[in-house]
């Protein structure tokens, strides 16, 4: 039988990928929705997680689509009733609730999943499997896309807690450690915030490897036209390019085969469901901050660097 599910913050993220996701899944049937101001044809619809959770005891997982400044909240909330969570990326606006929500998953004895849609991505795995037996001597991340488009009208995310740039770039991170071996830490950080907000709009990062290769990372949230996900590698042994966010995959410039993805429209989502499955029954949870520890040495050792007002 599929797990009776719940989606809290029914806003584009939800509509593009979680709820279509969730229909097409045999893990998973949608019950319920909590929203201030949307709702889901065909399922019932409530104001708040609280609500939701007193009216449909038959819910045993949510998935938490808010802003991340509210998302530790309604974690704690559905893992007190004895739900299962799944996380939006970032899963939450500090570490300190992060670990907090791994430790109350653990007591209730719930799946905590904090989801890194992006791993997820197509070509990530095999990414990560051929740099295993290379040694790394570069990479260079250059991460761009126009908020306008992403996060029509959002003005949380560039509120305080509302990570700005890193909402994009996180998934850039999320990635690198993923197919890195090796741990690596920030080295210099140059954010730029806009003179009229509260988290900036790009950054310049420059990370280290353990073993003493060189991470460079330009992220841009304004940058007009196509968006720029990409990640190249340089090796002992050739180098790699990761593009597209991770949907494409070439190896000395030429395109490496691959299978295609089971869910063409909703390549990382339908397996991060899929996994999000997998943890339940399994019992376990996955709670990877190391994205997140990433930006917050960011927000600590940055140079604030003051750009023009900003507004959609």
């Amino acid at each position: 039988m599929p797990l009776k599910i719940a989606v809290v913050g029914v806003g584009k993220i939800a509509r593009d990928q979680h709820l279509p996701v969730i229909a097409a899944s045999p893990d998973f049937e949608l019950v319920a929705t909590a929203s201030r101001s949307a709702g889901v044809e065909g399922v019932r619809s409530f104001p708040s997680l609280a609500e939701l959770l007193d009216a449909c005891p038959e819910v045993q997982a949510v998935s938490l689509c808010t802003p991340p400044a509210v998302r530790a909240g309604d974690a704690r909330l559905a893992m007190a009733r004895g739900v299962h969570v799944l996380l939006e990326k970032p899963p939450a606006a500090t570490l300190s609730a992060v670990d907090e929500l791994a430790r109350r998953a653990e007591a209730a004895g719930v799946t905590l999943f904090a989801s890194w849609h992006s791993r997820f991505a197509p070509r990530v795995t095999e990414a990560a499997d051929w740099l295993s037996t290379r040694q790394v001597r570069a990479v260079r991340i250059v991460w761009k896309e126009d908020v306008r488009v992403w996060h029509p009208g959002q003005e949380w995310i560039f509120a305080a807690g509302g990570m700005g740039v890193f909402d994009p770039g996180i998934n850039a991170l999320s990635i690198v450690t993923r197919i890195l071996s090796e741990p690596f830490s920030l080295t210099r950080a140059r954010l730029t915030f806009p003179a009229n907000r509260q988290a900036p709009s790009a950054a310049e990062l420059a990370f280290e490897v353990a073993q003493g290769a060189q991470i460079a990372a330009e992220f841009d949230f304004l940058h007009p036209g196509e968006p720029c996900w990409d990640i190249d590698v340089a090796t002992d042994d050739g180098r790699l390019l990761l593009s597209k966010g991770g949907a494409e995959l070439s190896i000395e410039g030429a395109a490496a085969p691959g299978a295609a993805s089971a869910d063409p429209a909703h390549p990382e989502y339908a397996p991060l469901y899929a996994h999000f499955a997998r943890l339940i029954s399994e019992g376990r949870s996955d709670v990877d901050v190391a994205p997140l520890r990433h930006v917050a040495d960011a927000f600590m050792l940055g140079e604030r660097i003051e750009g023009p007002p900003f507004s959609f």
